[in-house]
């Protein structure tokens, strides 16, 4: 299946648990809403290839990507902390000026969005972020919605007309109400696909 659009393309890069999933689905149906595609490391599920080469494929083939940054907490018993996050930030920030040192592709200018938490938190775990004005949520969808959109309406890709950020808001309970459908119709296994699809379903019966 040939890859969506390098100018729609918008790489989401968050975590997957069932914690974050409600924030997840927010940025999925918002991305789709304002007529980009979202991509992430879940649409390569099933191959092969290790999960770090398809998240650098999947990085390099979107012209946008979003980062989310509000889980700097330690889990577990340990008190671990996960990088995944971070991690792929430094690598939409190296693809984004690969560009201006790599003649091959010229012109492909990546550009990327953190969310992060309240009152400067992520200045204390990252601070080469600290010149960044890098916007914040309250782990509320309605948030997510409202700074995803946002940041999408500013891209030079983006285009009228669309759903406004509170038609997108109005939208997520029937959204969600949908992938729960698709959710027990699959006994309990939510795919990526599946996800898209009600999205679409979902931004078609949207008033514009």
């Amino acid at each position: 299946m040939p890859a969506p659009p390098y100018e729609k393309s918008v790489f989401i890069n968050c975590p997957f648990d069932t914690a974050f999933e409600p924030l997840f689905h927010a940025i999925v149906l918002t991305v789709t809403a304002l007529d980009f595609v979202p991509r992430c490391a879940r649409e390569t599920e099933g191959e092969a290839d290790p999960r770090i080469f398809r998240i650098a494929k999947g990085l390099l083939q979107s012209k946008y990507s979003i980062h989310d940054l509000s889980r700097y907490q330690g889990e577990g018993a340990e008190n671990l902390a996960r990088f995944n996050m971070p991690l792929e930030l430094g690598m939409a920030l190296c693809i984004r000026y690969l560009g201006d040192t790599e003649q091959r592709v010229p012109g492909h200018k990546h550009n990327w969005l953190a969310l992060v938490p309240p009152n400067f938190t992520h200045q204390r775990v990252i601070s080469d972020l600290a010149g960044y004005d890098a916007p914040d949520h309250d782990q509320q969808p309605v948030t997510i919605i409202r700074r995803v959109a946002s940041w999408l309406m500013k891209q030079p890709d983006y285009a009228e007309p669309v759903p406004t950020a509170r038609a997108v808001f109005e939208a997520y309970p029937r959204f969600r109400e949908r992938l729960e459908q698709k959710r027990e119709e699959a006994l309990g296994d939510l795919t990526w696909p599946a996800i898209l699809n009600c999205a679409d379903e979902v931004v078609a019966g949207m008033v514009l």
